[in-house]
């Protein structure tokens, strides 16, 4: 039972200074009613059918457009950023055809791990100091992270889709704590991409076909990360040596200029995942892959689905010396692997 309870703009105050006390970047606060809008884009989104394999996001979606249906007692978002900013430009390795590419994001420890227990001990902070309750999420629940943490002033969500800082540029991890506290509230993030469109100039699959819409199938991310199946030769083809993820969009953003490397020791890049060699990536079995990535999110994908992309890279190598590899892959277990080899075989014999 907390006797005395300090002021809202006084625990306010404490509360951004716990939360860099505990890791965080970024903090802003957002009323859980305040979500009118959301529901309407994600409802058009989803009729739109393009979410592939991605079925995740039309369950609960009525809890993802508004906060008070996934927990009808929370009446404050706490939004919480972890910069994961790059100590390097993360568009250099394309130009590498015997490297691969991994998204920044991934190139060091799961952040969901990393985060989520930060957001852990400051909610017990805000539990101890103001009472009320506090339910955490990150990434993986029924929530709209980005247009919570633009309602929240974290940033806005810029014409990739993904958010922006004034202070961090497009390097934020985010989540959130949901209270029943009465918290003093934010202004919403203005939008300040103004007239640029560098993101979806320099996306390689045409996947941004107008601002602030995505095409998921399309998108290098979805391909490399969550699609299951085969990839489209069409599509394979542009790829380039993107092997999980795509940062393009997001590295050419001007507002990156702001950016700062990450203080985080965990969510640094390993040198591992920088700029592995192909030829290495495409021995891995299933044993050798889950070993090699333990700790990281490109375990998520799987052996399987990982060499498919490796696969690919090595197709659009042009390196023939590679070609005895991906003739190997050809005879794998796996039906992704070996459609993808067989590409890698016809691309490298120009037959294709």
């Amino acid at each position: 039972m907390i006797d005395s309870l300090p002021y809202p703009t006084e625990l306010r105050r404490r509360l951004n200074t716990e939360a860099v006390a505990c890791g965080f970047d970024s903090i802003g606060v957002s009323r859980a009613a305040d979500s009118a809008g959301e529901g309407v884009n994600l409802e058009a989104f989803l009729a739109a059918g393009r979410i592939g394999d991605m079925t995740w996001l039309g369950e609960k979606a009525n809890r993802r457009a508004h906060p008070n249906a996934l927990w009808p007692e929370a009446r404050s978002i706490v939004s919480l950023g972890m910069n994961y900013g790059p100590s390097h430009s993360p568009l250099e390795v394309l130009a590498r055809r015997d490297l691969g590419a991994i998204s920044v994001y991934a190139q060091g420890r799961d952040y969901h791990n990393i985060v989520k227990k930060r957001l852990k001990r400051l909610a017990q902070w805000l539990l101890k100091t103001a009472g009320g309750e506090v339910k955490v999420f990150v990434d993986t629940a029924p929530v709209m992270e980005k247009p919570v943490a633009q309602r929240a002033g974290t940033g806005w969500q810029g014409k990739h889709t993904n958010l922006v800082s004034r202070h961090f540029g497009s390097w934020l991890f985010l989540g959130e704590i949901f209270t029943t506290l009465d918290l003093p509230p934010d202004e919403p993030m203005a939008d300040l991409c103004g007239t640029c469109n560098k993101c979806r100039e320099a996306c390689p699959t045409d996947a941004l076909p107008a601002p602030r819409r995505i095409d998921p199938l399309r998108c290098i991310s979805y391909l490399t990360i969550e699609h299951k199946g085969d990839i489209s030769a069409s599509l394979a083809d542009k790829m380039g040596n993107r092997i999980y993820g795509c940062d393009d969009c997001l590295a050419v953003c001007p507002w990156n200029k702001f950016a700062k490397p990450t203080r985080e020791p965990a969510l640094m890049a390993q040198l591992s995942n920088t700029a592995p060699r192909l030829a290495d990536l495409a021995r891995l079995d299933d044993a050798g892959f889950r070993e090699r990535f333990r700790g990281s999110p490109v375990r998520r994908t799987g052996r399987d689905r990982f060499v498919r992309n490796v696969l690919i890279a090595i197709a659009n190598s042009g390196d023939a010396t590679l070609r005895p590899l991906a003739e190997q892959l050809t005879e794998d277990p796996s039906d992704v692997v070996r459609t993808a080899a067989q590409h890698a075989v016809r691309r490298l014999a120009g037959n294709d």
